[in-house]
């Protein structure tokens, strides 16, 4: 019976924690640090301050928990992708397309919530995924990007170039996302729409700068 108590006490205090870390991590991306206060992430929660304060002690506590989750999707969970050594070079252009559309589809404002960050602090940021300074030159990608450079008789071409690209272009479109609804004048479905053909069309563009559709 104790046993049962215990586990129905563990989920509830579980469940707390996510509804905390989901509300706070909604305000923080749309608020940044500053702009939220914990009072506005505990009524958010549906949760009284003081259990806040329980759980997370602190605002910063909090927020580097959510900085290093959004850091760890938008960096770190691509590296095992940049380093299989089982996919080639066009298919780890594929996957790291759809591996960011994916996740923007889904959650669009990490990616200016977490430059906007980095923009302050860099090396705390980056310390707390444990990316080292040069990890995309390290990458299995990197080395394809420059053998296929060097294939194709463009030696003095940066592969950083190429991959910066490969993101930017994929990234870019949900940070300029207001924009591109104002400019063009369409719709959340037609902006899905618009995404869902430069999955198509991006990798087609990364491989015919890089000679790989031949």
């Amino acid at each position: 019976m104790q046993s049962k108590i215990k586990t129905k006490a563990m989920i509830k205090e579980s469940n707390t924690e996510e509804k905390i870390k989901n509300a706070a991590r909604k305000l923080f991306q749309q608020k940044g640090y500053a702009g939220t206060r914990t009072r506005d992430i505990a009524e958010a929660a549906g949760i009284n301050l003081a259990l806040l304060n329980y759980y997370f002690r602190s605002k910063e506590r909090l927020f580097h928990l959510i900085m290093e989750g959004s850091l760890k999707d938008l960096f770190a969970s691509i590296q095992s992708i940049m380093n299989d050594p089982t996919s080639s070079l066009s298919e780890k252009i594929d996957d790291i397309v759809n591996f960011y559309i994916d996740l923007l589809l889904t959650n669009a404002n990490i990616p200016l919530f977490v430059l906007s960050e980095i923009q302050n602090q860099p090396e705390v940021m980056f310390s707390q995924i444990g990316l080292p300074k040069q990890f995309l030159s390290q990458t299995i990608l990197f080395k394809q990007v420059k053998e296929q450079i060097k294939l194709i008789g463009k030696e003095g071409i940066n592969p950083l170039h190429f991959l910066i690209n490969i993101l930017s272009m994929t990234i870019f479109p949900f940070i300029a996302k207001p924009l591109i609804k104002r400019v063009v004048q369409i719709n959340d479905e037609d902006f899905k729409l618009f995404i869902e053909e430069r999955r198509f069309l991006l990798p087609q563009l990364i491989k015919a700068m890089l000679q790989l559709n031949n």
